[in-house]
């Protein structure tokens, strides 16, 4: 055995002047914490807390604000859409009203049109009767005094009247 073992310091002890300078130590950091930086180190975190609340506080008024115009601009995104139908269908009804108008007045015209050829087709009946029965007429004048210009036999009349049937 080696006798240096034997006058080895044990690796774990309590050693009371160590512990009284740590704690020594560390009281003159806390006292020199306290006295120097504590009211720095406060004041900090107090701006900092203030101006996280404030943040927050502005957030939520954004936030309010955003969710008023969001629900303003859907307010008015349904009326635009409510006039724009609203339109339309005033729209349809005056075209379909202007539609009824035009095929209302087509058909007038239509009628209108139709009677005035009928009449002037009447007229055009009427006119051809007339001239055919003065042709007629000036036809049975001829005929007539033909035959009281000459004495007629029975050919002689067979003669005028297939002449004048001809000639109707």
């Amino acid at each position: 055995m080696n006798p240096m073992f034997l006058t080895t310091l044990p690796l774990v002890g309590i050693d009371l002047g160590t512990i009284a300078f740590t704690l020594t130590n560390t009281l003159i950091i806390l006292l020199l914490y306290r006295f120097l930086l504590h009211k720095k180190v406060v004041e900090m975190l107090d701006k900092r807390k203030d101006m996280i609340s404030r943040e927050v506080e502005a957030a939520k008024v954004s936030r309010e604000n955003a969710e008023k115009v969001e629900s303003e601009y859907t307010l008015k995104l349904a009326k635009s859409k409510e006039e724009a139908q609203e339109i339309v269908s005033a729209a349809t009804s005056r075209a379909s009203a202007k539609e009824q108008e035009i095929i209302s007045e087509a058909n007038k015209n239509a009628v209108m049109i139709r009677e005035r050829a009928e009449e002037s087709i009447e007229l055009e009946k009427k006119r051809a009767v007339n001239e055919i029965k003065d042709q007629i007429s000036e036809l049975v004048i001829m005929t007539a005094s033909a035959v009281a210009q000459k004495e007629i036999n029975e050919a002689d009349n067979k003669a005028i009247i297939e002449s004048f049937l001809v000639k109707v």
